[in-house]
């Protein structure tokens, strides 16, 4: 799931806030992959970076996890067309009660979903982020949202923003001072150096800052935090950096002091609350999605023997970084709609017209070509069931077709 995160940071924009969560996409994909054949389950897989038949049961696992972490919620939520037969083995694997029906009253189920989505982020994404119009047949969706106050919070301070925007304007600066060294560390990637601030929470959850050299991209810089997380790049821990400019952002200097103190790490950082809507299809390969959305049915078998075409995958995603904790949201979901599986082997021509508006008409002699009558319908006769109706047995009223 990191490596997914990893590859996804990639596409991260410099210009421009951005917040996604692959804790949100990972199970819904690997549940796909389990109900998924050909080509686009081999795709899916591989963007999992799982074999296709452990698909569903690390979902499962990831998402016991995740609702046993203090502080962490998460819910897996699936709704069907009622001509949606799902097959039992995939279904037997959803979490219990995640089943709902789509009654296809778009608006009706369009406010079930949303209330969905409102009640897991606790009202911070308030909107299911798929169509939902009558064609829908299928929505899997996952919703979880974090929180932890910090161990030890920042105070408001007046910052200076020196990159992006809005250069040079004050903004909403936090500051803390603490004697864990070790909470900030230097790191010497591929791509440069990156500097990585660990911001311990009360509840077993951190959040750890980043800040690469200012030529590096977004990417190289999220990357290189994973590959710290995971143990394949080492990051020089605070106590153990040179004195002047040990890395981005970073110096370290000998401090006159009025009475003893132990080394201190002092923090700068800045507050932020982002929102990002993430449409997956703009980037099909990278989540395994190009055979499973190329508009033709048959790749989910496994799901159900109806013929359903992945129509949309999304995601809203929320972050907010402030002085007492850090708090994020995500509700992803994929949406799926009843495709023609039927391959007729002939064509013909086929002509329809529908006289289903105003219209004109000429009554013509054949033979001398002359109009005898002429004139223009804007009102059709209105259909009523006593002239049209079948008649009562053995009355003898003649029926019209």
């Amino acid at each position: 799931m990191n490596a997914l995160a990893a590859r996804w940071a990639g596409e991260v924009r410099a210009d421009g806030n951005s917040v996604f969560s692959a804790a949100g996409v990972w199970p819904l994909l690997a549940f796909l992959t389990d109900g998924a054949e050909g080509a686009a389950r081999e795709e899916l897989a591989d963007a999992l970076g799982l074999a296709a038949d452990q698909a569903a049961g690390a979902a499962r696992e990831l998402l016991g996890l995740l609702e046993c972490a203090e502080g962490v919620e998460a819910a897996l939520g699936l709704w069907t067309a009622r001509t949606v037969e799902l097959e039992e083995a995939w279904a037997a694997g959803l979490p219990a009660e995640a089943h709902g029906v789509l009654t296809g009253d778009a608006e009706a189920d369009r406010a079930a979903l949303d209330a969905w989505a409102a009640k897991r982020t606790g009202g911070r994404i308030g909107r299911m982020p798929v169509r939902l119009d009558r064609d829908g047949s299928l929505v899997l969706a996952t919703a979880s949202a974090l929180r932890t106050d910090w161990e030890e919070p920042f105070t408001g301070d007046i910052g200076a923003w020196t990159g992006g925007r809005p250069t040079g304007e004050d903004v909403a600066g936090l500051r803390r001072t603490t004697t864990d060294l070790d909470a900030v560390g230097v790191a010497r990637a591929p791509g440069g150096a990156v500097t990585e601030a660990r911001v311990r929470g009360t509840n077993g959850l951190d959040v750890h800052l980043l800040l690469g050299e200012e030529r590096m991209t977004p990417g190289q810089v999220l990357e290189a935090g994973a590959e710290i997380l995971g143990g394949r790049l080492t990051a020089v821990p605070g106590g153990r950096l040179p004195l002047g400019v040990a890395g981005p952002g970073v110096c370290v200097a000998r401090q006159r002091v009025r009475e003893p103190a132990p080394p201190s790490v002092v923090l700068a950082a800045m507050e932020f609350e982002l929102t990002s809507e993430h449409d997956f299809l703009t980037h099909r390969d990278l989540f395994g999605l190009v055979t499973a959305t190329d508009g033709r049915p048959g790749h989910f078998p496994g799901i159900s023997r109806a013929p359903l075409g992945l129509r949309s995958a999304r995601q809203t995603a929320t972050a907010v970084f402030s002085a007492e904790g850090f708090r994020a949201t995500a509700v992803t979901a994929a949406e799926a709609v009843w495709l023609s599986a039927e391959e007729l082997p002939y064509e013909t021509t086929v002509v329809r017209a529908a006289f289903d508006r105003p219209f004109g008409f000429l009554a013509v002699h054949r033979a001398s070509g002359l109009v005898l009558t002429a004139g223009w319908v804007s009102e059709p006769k209105v259909w009523r069931e006593e002239d049209y109706g079948w008649p009562e047995e053995g009355d003898g009223t003649p029926v019209v077709f």
